[in-house]
């Protein structure tokens, strides 16, 4: 695509749409628009082939992304939020020369959808999902590693969604639910 090309020529990917459908989701559910606003903001978002025909989907709409974005970083430590902790709609984390463990099963998670951007260099991460969410993986590259995901890739309606993107050029990126103890019988 030409760099001049204007933006309302622009063809929107499903991606993009599916992004603008969860902000007008999000400002209805904080109050931002009526259930008829709702309506024709959505139909508007879901036939929208360019990004002039987008925009005006979400004009006047409060940006939630800009609203909650937290950055921690690490040169040789790992980073690590089991428990309870209250999750940002975006986390972006970097790491020269640690590990990143993020247990999301027992968290307070305001948002249908949050997104976790990782730049590891020397490190492996692991993300643990509440029973039920879903995470999208395919905007993670490894250089000498994996991604392995093994929850569901595809967002299900009423539970949490995560994207994850980035890089990690030396180690593995694992997604995964909780694992189940079994206690011994008596």
């Amino acid at each position: 695509m030409p760099r001049d090309m204007p933006k309302h020529l622009v063809r929107v990917s499903d991606g993009d749409r599916d992004r603008i459908v969860q902000r007008i989701q999000w400002a209805f559910t904080e109050g931002h628009l009526t259930p008829e606003e709702l309506d024709e903001r959505l139909e508007r978002a879901l036939t929208a082939t360019s990004d002039g025909d987008l925009m005006p989907a979400v004009a006047g709409l409060p940006d939630d992304r800009m609203e909650d974005v937290v950055q921690l970083k690490s040169t040789s430590g790992r980073v690590r939020r089991v428990g309870e902790w209250s999750v940002p709609r975006v986390l972006r984390i970097e790491s020269k020369y640690g590990g990143v463990v993020l247990d999301l099963s027992r968290t307070v998670i305001d948002y249908p959808e949050i997104e976790i951007e990782l730049q590891l260099r020397y490190g492996s991460a692991t993300i643990v999902l509440p029973s039920g969410a879903t995470a999208n993986a395919d905007g993670a590259q490894t250089e000498w590693g994996e991604v392995i995901c093994t929850v569901p890739g595809r967002a299900r309606p009423g539970k949490l969604h995560v994207r994850v993107t980035g890089e990690l050029a030396y180690g593995r990126l694992r997604i995964r639910y909780p694992r189940k103890w079994f206690k011994p019988r008596r």
